[in-house]
């Protein structure tokens, strides 16, 4: 049996991870509002954001650029979900240090990061290709 050092050694850094969330969590005051927006964000994944970029990548993309654009749609679902409170809170805070930050904008950018991104994926992979293949 061929074990991959790469393998084991991220499924460890995954495992040293877990573990340092896993103790932060002791330390929360209030253990119960973290765990109802655990729960919530696992529901907004398995029953909107899975879904949809499913079906839009069923229905939208062909060919080889399925995968990419069904990534690049997992990404942007998830930076939403983790964006929006912050974008869902109406006017500023009192306390202008809880929220430094254009969130709205960064959000954005980030979106624009990720499709950009994702259409360099296959101009890359057509560069790769012809590299690849001897002169006729």
């Amino acid at each position: 049996m061929k074990v991959n050092v790469m393998r084991v050694l991220t499924g460890a850094a995954g495992l040293a991870l877990m573990g340092v969330g896993a103790s932060l969590l002791l330390d929360v005051a209030d253990l119960t509002g973290v765990l109802v927006w655990l729960g919530g964000a696992l529901v907004l994944h398995d029953a909107l954001i899975a879904p949809l970029v499913l079906l839009i990548g069923w229905v939208l993309v062909r060919g080889g650029l399925r995968g990419p654009v069904r990534g690049a749609l997992l990404v942007a679902g998830a930076l939403t979900a983790v964006a929006l409170p912050v974008l869902l809170r109406p006017g500023k805070p009192a306390n202008s240090s809880v929220l430094p930050l254009d969130y709205s904008r960064n959000w954005l950018l980030t979106l624009v990061a990720v499709a950009v991104v994702t259409a360099l994926l296959p101009a890359a992979r057509g560069i790769r290709r012809s590299r690849r293949r001897p002169p006729s």
